[in-house]
């Protein structure tokens, strides 16, 4: 594989893809913190693809927050978003590179979507709305990558993860992310023998949980493809209720009080699921089942 650019490194999935492209033997990497390059400025990025000559790039790089956050700034993370994407998606198209993964985000699914969501249900209704600046904006870059495709003919693909989690999240316990939040809240229950840990919601809301490592991996499957999907779900296809996976952290972390959900607190959809049968049919699986991925995870905060 020629060099390859991963934006936005430091993240969650950026450094698994990282680590995956190392482990593979792969050592031509193009890795630029954000304090080094601002990705929103455009001359800076023209400057680093006339320096640096990637061939492939992996865009991870977007801003990124929990609810309150995306609800309360919707100016700034739409239009950091699109500048960060736009000048990327630009400047690889000048550069004719041999590919270019974009990572977009399940949210760009229509708010009343049909369960699983598949690929061809995209754009065809509106977006959440606590989602719609950053919906918009990965929209926006799936659009652009699949007219970039068809006029140029490059590899150019759109990536859809489910929701990620792994050794880089910081469990933090009032997190936005809640498989940390959950992990972390529990821990520190059972080193104080709290007697019941409480988990927002009623339980009965469904999710689909990918451990980065199986997304990094799908991203580096996608690069290898000689005429990859242009637009591709992630996931494991399995639906999990928070009831399941807040007992499955329990018996991971040890903590032996009760579980009490509260049922007046946020919990968004009740379903929200990745249909998945495109990326098995071309060949690409998880591996990393949910227990294992929530056991590495917790093992690697408590060697921290």
């Amino acid at each position: 594989m020629a060099s390859v650019y991963v934006a936005g490194h430091q993240g969650l999935l950026g450094s698994a893809v990282v680590r995956r492209l190392r482990r593979d033997g792969h050592a031509d990497l193009v890795l630029h913190p954000h304090t080094e390059l601002d990705l929103r400025d455009q001359r800076a990025v023209r400057e680093m693809f006339a320096r640096d000559r990637p061939r492939v790039v992996v865009d991870c790089a977007a801003r990124v927050g929990g609810i309150g956050l995306r609800r309360d700034h919707p100016t700034e993370f739409l239009l950091d978003n699109l500048e960060i994407q736009n000048n990327l998606i630009r400047a690889a198209v000048d550069a004719r590179v041999a590919a270019f993964v974009f990572i977009s985000s399940a949210s760009v699914y229509p708010a009343d979507c049909p369960q699983p969501m598949r690929e061809e249900h995209l754009f065809t209704g509106p977006f959440e709305a606590t989602q719609e600046a950053y919906a918009l904006a990965k929209a926006a870059g799936m659009k652009l990558c699949e007219y970039v495709r068809t006029e140029y003919d490059l590899s150019f693909v759109s990536c859809l993860p489910t929701n990620l989690y792994g050794e880089q999240d910081e469990l933090d316990p009032g997190g936005a992310h809640v498989i940390p939040a959950l992990l972390r809240r529990m821990h520190d229950a059972r080193l104080a023998d709290d007697p019941a840990v409480t988990v927002w919601g009623s339980g009965a809301t469904c999710r689909d949980f990918l451990h980065v490592d199986d997304a990094a991996d799908a991203v580096v499957w996608l690069l290898g493809q000689e005429r990859p999907p242009a637009v591709l779900n992630i996931g494991t296809g399995r639906e999990v209720s928070v009831r399941d996976l807040a007992e499955t952290v329990q018996r991971v972390v040890g903590y032996p009080g009760r579980l009490v959900f509260d049922a007046s607190m946020p919990e968004g959809p009740r379903r929200r699921l990745l249909d998945v049968s495109r990326a098995h049919a071309a060949g690409w699986r998880h591996t990393i089942e949910l227990e294992d991925g929530l056991r590495r995870l917790y093992d690697r905060f408590l060697a921290a």
